[in-house]
């Protein structure tokens, strides 16, 4: 099953344009979509959620229509948004159960099972007894990915699933992500680069509401390949670096700042080249220096 996403556009009361003509093609598995905070990955991810309209545009999973057949949709839809609420006194065996009847599961032992099974699935069998509000930010997402899962969805959308997770919970839950991306669409909207690098196979980059790149991330990084060059520098001559080359990205490394940049050629003295990664390819897309050469080479 394929997600078709064509010519989606939203524009809000207040004049803000979250969207400009998106259009994406989203096979089965694991699909990243990537930029900063603000870009509008939030607003598509709600209208492929069935909860906001879009101005324009057309959508569909297969044969459904996400845009005009709603009911239908959120029948095979598993959402965990970027924020949601849960009843802390409640137990997760509980509150999953009651969701699970919400979702139309109403025979108790088939509940039964399916719970059983989610809970097992998320690795919170174990603490199915425990009230919600002592839980762990990882372990509230997983709960989240239980009730998204109720239903077996063909789409699932997840929103800044990661973010202020630890290094551990961040791991076990990309982890599960990556084995539900085995037989749905899963789509992960973020900003943290290392998680589509790590787990997508397609991906798309979006910035102030329109798609910049669309490809996948191991062609986009061998289509950087030559182009990306790094040196270690004194901060204030940082200024001048950026006049004179196409500076990507900085980091501060042992109180010295280690530049990226991105060049058909050696740039100059002192410069080496660097095997790019996918934080390359988002710095060099974000920054326009992603030239048209270099997407026909991924599109090939």
């Amino acid at each position: 099953m394929k997600l078709e996403i064509k010519n989606i556009s939203k524009t809000y009361p207040n004049g803000i344009q979250a969207l400009k003509d998106v259009t994406l093609s989203i096979p089965n598995g694991m699909y990243g979509l990537l930029g900063p905070n603000g870009a509008g990955k939030s607003t598509l991810m709600r209208i492929l959620a069935t909860l906001q309209e879009p101005d324009k545009g057309s959508i569909h999973l297969g044969e459904l229509d996400i845009v005009r057949q709603k009911e239908e949709v959120r029948q095979t839809l598993g959402y965990l948004p970027q924020e949601f609420g849960l009843y802390p006194r409640a137990s997760a065996e509980e509150l999953l159960d009651h969701f699970a009847v919400l979702k139309g599961i109403t025979n108790r032992a088939s509940r039964k099972e399916v719970v059983a099974g989610l809970l097992r699935q998320t690795n919170l069998w174990d603490k199915r007894k425990q009230r919600l509000g002592g839980y762990s930010g990882g372990m509230r997402q997983r709960f989240g990915v239980a009730v998204a899962l109720l239903g077996n969805p063909k789409l699932l959308i997840v929103d800044e699933p990661t973010a202020g997770l630890d290094p551990a919970e961040r791991v076990r839950f990309l982890n599960l992500l990556s084995e539900l991306g085995e037989r749905s669409v899963v789509i992960l909207s973020t900003h943290i680069v290392e998680d589509v690098s790590e787990l997508c196979t397609n991906m798309a980059i979006i910035n102030k509401g329109e798609i910049l790149l669309e490809a996948q991330p191991l062609q986009a990084m061998a289509a950087l390949k030559g182009r990306i060059w790094r040196k270690l520098i004194e901060r204030n001559t940082l200024p001048y670096l950026e006049q004179v080359h196409q500076v990507i990205s900085t980091k501060l490394l042992s109180g010295r700042t280690m530049v990226h940049i991105y060049s058909e050629e050696v740039p100059g003295k002192g410069f080496e080249p660097v095997e790019p990664d996918l934080e390359d390819v988002y710095f060099s897309t974000m920054a326009g220096y992603y030239s048209a050469h270099t997407e026909q080479e991924v599109a090939l």
